[in-house]
């Protein structure tokens, strides 16, 4: 099916760890084809999606076997497959298991039978499709021609192989002599982006969740992106304009396709130029397909019709229906569309009994049968709705379909009928939406979605998604990881990024939140650094204690949590402009309202005191910690909007972070040399460095990562203010960023500890008001009444903060993206020149594939040419 070696040197696979040239690529599928043998045999491979997978299937398509293409086995799930089929062959390249069950095969298999995939996903169904080398060829070959693969295309593939539309991008890649790099890592794993960063990934695959995912999270910046393609659901005609639009501007094209397993794969596509004029429409036939609407009614709605090549040879339910030959020609898609323009057609609704859940077909009726007793499943609004009286029926569906459970609406009754005894559909979509506060959770009992909504003032979220990727910040972190503390004993370490149906299996007992705990709690040591800090600098200042070095440990946490907390595949600048906002709005405000009363200057209120003010200690420097916080975030944000440098930061993080450290250490040196004065130790250039130590200790992941962290710390703090003790402090402070785990505490102890940490910023606002009248005679009572107006005042604002939380997020992102736009080079600030620049480069790439096509494939798309010749 694939010349392989007529690419040579060109790369074929790559990964994290390992880079295939078509040649070694080659090798390695002649030495699985020599393991085979030379019989025709009925081969099962299972496992995920991996280079010795990819290898495997290659291999037993060029020894002519018959291969049914399995989901990874499941511990406790009976293997119908094997039951029904008997393959000849086991491979499972997962677990490792080659089991030759016989030398020649016990089935009679047709000469065309080349590939086996099932109908429904992955319900493990043993109803499956019969393709031909034939559909495999020409299917990749459409898809190769109207994407314009050529053999300089990269594209990612972290999409199951069973499934229809993982299986395509391989195929079509290998086709063009283009490049996959091969992951299961999922769009919400920071390490997919820095792969794809690295690899120069020309090509990006999802289904409808996938998007969802990237709305939430961001979409990722890959400059080397050329295409974007969606299949697997049907994506709203709003969302379609938009990614159309946003994929101008960054200089990549969007895809709507359209398939089925039962046509190899895809269809229908629809081109970009065609996506403005009509958003909604699956588009026009793949080359070498036709497409037809069967009987249409007065508005034009029938069956949607497809005829190609790569249509099916009929189903196999039996080892017998496998010696059968084609036994359609056209394929009836259980659609219903209407042709809206010559050669154009757009969905109407469905015929069938299929729902399409993240990508998924799966046959409603065949999940109602793997419900015990009577059952109702219906597709509602992206999930599936399910009706029985068995509690446990929607926890046995989304198992069985192998989607998340909160993906399943369920509802304990007995299912609706109508007045001649059959399910009434109608009724049960209206009872499922009547319930459609029901959430299933992966474990009996547990809310952590309703912890984090309350946590974080959000509604809507799911068990897909993680504290990062709700870009929430260190105040919030500090109460939901004490309260997790409470259910996961111990809290791991990488607990924001891991999501909460991650974090609800991690529970030791199931139990409802807020039920009775122990009186022990895991609390996370950057929570005890905010508190011992806040404490220290608080007691310092109302002469309770003697202990400097508080103010600038705290500039290490938070630049250690400004880099931690941002979200994989979302540009960093828009993160940490947030959290210096979330500092900055509060403190301008607090310190604006005491200016009206004469305490401070305008320019304190505007954190500007350290550029404008006086040259000497005044009461407007009491503010400089907040000064040298917000500034630096703001500082390292400007960086991070440079193209070079986010390209740079996605696959070198530790790298970015250690230029950070090395820039604010030569600011260090050259403006004060070792030694800092009086004035000069709060001044924002000269402690800026405080915070890139942090940052850089948030990204460094090795042994030798974290040494070279803290010695940069010890060397930068060597000297800086001549006392030890103070400089110990800053140093034990970054020692624990690096290395500390989780402490176990008291219950009382930790949940105080968490309460002052999150009031830490409100306590150093409003400390400079409450100590100085106290600190002479009763210091114990001056930081005691300090520690406990700042939680008061965090406590107020935040409920106050909560309702411009969403219009404050919502400024920043459209300030942010009006920034990027004009430093990518966008549409809004691209100059003529650049626009023309591009534009022929464009063209340039569109002649090298109308070059290197082959088997007549088109030489490039022209955006100008109407929809009917595009039809043709």
């Amino acid at each position: 099916m694939f010349d392989l070696r007529a690419h040579v040197h060109r790369p074929a696979l790559l990964g994290a760890d390992c880079a295939l040239t078509y040649e070694q690529l080659a090798d390695r599928v002649d030495a699985w084809v020599e393991r085979l043998g030379p019989a025709r045999r009925l081969v099962l491979l299972r496992g995920g999606t991996s280079v010795e997978f990819i290898a495997v299937l290659l291999a037993a398509l060029a020894g002519e076997h018959a291969v049914i293409l399995a989901p990874p086995s499941r511990p406790g799930r009976p293997d119908e497959m094997m039951q029904t089929y008997n393959p000849d062959v086991l491979i499972d390249t997962d677990a490792g298991i080659v089991d030759v069950r016989r030398t020649a095969s016990a089935h009679e298999l047709h000469p065309d039978l080349a590939l086996l995939l099932s109908t429904s996903g992955s319900t493990g169904s043993p109803k499956l499709v019969r393709l031909t080398r034939q559909g495999l060829h020409t299917n990749a070959a459409a898809i190769a021609t109207y994407l314009d693969l050529t053999d300089h295309d990269r594209g990612l593939l972290n999409l199951p192989l069973h499934y229809c539309y993982g299986l395509s991008i391989l195929t079509s890649h290998l086709y063009a002599g283009a490049a996959v790099v091969v992951t299961d890592w999922s769009v919400l794993d920071a390490c997919l982006w820095d792969l794809a960063a690295r690899h120069h990934v020309t090509g990006l695959a999802g289904v409808p969740h996938t998007f969802d995912q990237l709305d939430r999270l961001g979409f990722p910046d890959l400059p080397s992106l050329r295409y974007v393609t969606v299949a697997g659901g049907k994506l709203a005609a709003e969302r379609v304009t938009d990614y159309v639009n946003f994929g101008r501007s960054r200089g990549w094209d969007f895809f709507v396709m359209y398939g089925q397993t039962e046509a190899t794969a895809r269809m229908a596509y629809l081109p970009p130029e065609l996506a403005e004029v009509h958003p909604s429409a699956i588009g026009v036939a793949i080359p070498g397909g036709r497409l037809r609407v069967d009987n249409p009614d007065a508005s034009g709605v029938g069956e949607l019709i497809y005829g190609g090549p790569n249509v099916m040879m009929g189903y196999a339910t039996s080892p017998d229906d496998l010696r059968l030959g084609a036994e359609i020609s056209d394929l009836p898609t259980g659609d219903l569309a209407r042709e809206v323009a010559p050669g154009v057609f757009e969905m109407a609704g469905r015929r069938d009994r299929f729902a399409k859940i993240f990508g998924l077909r799966l046959d409603l009726d065949e999940i109602e049968r793997l419900v015990p007793g009577p059952a109702i499943c219906i597709e509602l609004n992206g999930t599936l709705g399910v009706i029985s009286p068995d509690p446990g029926a929607a926890a046995a569906v989304a198992d069985s379909c192998d989607i998340p459970a909160w993906a399943v609406r369920g509802v304990v009754a007995d299912v609706p009928l109508t007045a001649s005894g059959k399910p009434d559909r109608d009724a049960a979509a209206t009872l499922i939406s009547e319930n459609a506060g029901i959430r299933n959770e992966p474990s009996t009992g547990s809310d952590l979605c309703g912890l984090f909504e309350r946590a974080l003032n959000r509604h809507g979220i799911k068990p897909a998604d993680s504290f990062v990727t709700l870009g929430a910040d260190s105040l919030s972190y500090v109460e939901l990881s004490v309260r997790l503390g409470e259910f996961i004993d111990p809290l791991p370490r990488d607990w924001h990024r891991r999501t909460i149906s991650d974090l609800t299996a991690l529970m030791s007992v199931p139990q409802e939140v807020g039920a009775k705990r122990g009186r022990w709690i895991s609390v996370d040591p950057t929570v005890i650094l905010r508190a011992l800090a806040i404490v220290l600098i608080v007691g310092t200042h109302a002469n309770l204690l003697t202990v400097m070095g508080g103010a600038h440990a705290l500039l290490a946490v938070c630049g250690y949590n400004a880099a931690r907390f941002v979200p994989g595949g979302r540009p960093p600048a828009r993160h940490v402009m947030l959290g210096a906002s979330r500092i900055a709005l509060p403190s301008m405000l607090w310190i604006g309202a005491l200016s009206v009363f004469g305490p401070y200057a305008s320019t304190t209120a505007l954190l500007l005191n350290g550029a404008l003010g006086a040259d000497h200690w005044t009461t407007e420097w009491q503010f400089w910690f907040l000064e040298a916080a917000v500034w630096t975030l703001v500082a390292f944000a400007a960086v991070l909007c440079l193209p070079s440098v986010r390209r740079w930061d996605a696959r070198r993080p530790f790298a970015t972070a250690m230029c950070l450290v090395a820039a604010t250490a030569a600011a260090r040196y050259a403006l004060i040399g070792i030694h800092a004065g009086p004035l000069e130790r709060y001044s924002v250039p000269v402690v800026a460095w405080c915070v890139a130590v942090g940052w850089a200790a948030a990204r460094a992941e090795t042994p030798s990562q974290r040494l070279l962290v803290f010695a940069s710390a010890v060397g930068l703090v060597a000297g800086f203010f001549g006392d030890i003790q103070r400089e110990l402090i800053i140093a034990a402070a970054v020692a624990a960023l690096l290395w500390a785990r989780p402490v176990r505490l008291p219950r009382f102890l930790a949940l105080t500890c968490s309460t002052v940490a999150a009031a830490s910023l409100s306590i150093y606002l409003t400390h400079w008001q409450v100590y100085p009248s106290l600190e002479n005679r009763m210091p114990w009572a001056a930081t005691t009444l300090s520690i406990l107006v700042g939680v008061l005042y965090q406590r107020f604002s935040t409920t106050v903060g909560n309702r411009f939380q969403v219009v404050l997020r919502r400024a920043f992102d459209d300030f942010l993206v009006r920034v990027q736009v004009d430093v990518d080079g966008g549409v809004q600030g691209r100059s003529d020149e650049h626009r023309d620049r591009q534009h022929v480069q464009q063209e340039q790439h569109r002649d090298r594939s109308g070059e290197r096509a082959v088997d007549g494939r088109a030489a490039g798309r022209k955006s100008e040419r109407p929809a009917h010749e595009i039809a043709a």
